[in-house]
């Protein structure tokens, strides 16, 4: 993508007062975001192979396994938006959940901050938290798994 392409992008995004747009081609990825009436104020350009484009699970942690890798009632709640995830409200409150935890479709699992706005994430799903796939205050992206939820509540009750 060169320089005139950009700006082409950031007519479109003043066009159709647009706060931020991504595109990805052939491996490559521009990510524009306006902020405070400026355009852009932050520009985000990386050229690698788009199955490199996947969030690197913390420390520790395995990478997320893929859809068709899971346990039958297992399901994964993905990242929204693109922003820094955060496990609860504070520096010093109680992570919202932590693993082995039950939730329901309104329980609020985490807080993304995009653009310096506090994003509640719900789990929109019930059962049990089986894994946290990031670390407090990392970066995420959009689509990037988070956590893995056990939908299959017989296993809990003893009865799987």
């Amino acid at each position: 993508m060169n320089i005139d392409e950009i700006k082409q992008l950031i007519d479109l995004m003043r066009a159709h007062e647009l706060q931020e747009i991504e595109l990805e081609e052939e491996g490559r990825r521009v990510r524009l975001v306006k902020r405070s009436g400026q355009l852009p104020l932050s520009m985000e350009m990386t050229a690698r192979p788009a199955s490199q484009t996947a969030a690197k699970a913390p420390e520790g942690k395995a990478e997320a396994p893929l859809e068709s890798e899971l346990a039958p009632g297992t399901v994964t709640i993905q990242s929204p938006m693109v922003g820094t995830y955060y496990r609860s409200s504070g520096p010093d409150a109680d992570p919202y959940v932590e693993e082995g935890d039950s939730v329901d479709n309104d329980t609020v699992v985490c807080i993304i901050e995009a653009m310096k706005v506090m994003n509640e994430i719900k789990a929109e799903v019930t059962g049990v938290v089986k894994e946290i796939l990031v670390a407090n205050g990392e970066p995420v992206e959009y689509g990037q798994p988070l956590f893995l939820i056990d939908t299959d509540l017989t296993r809990e009750a003893g009865q799987g």
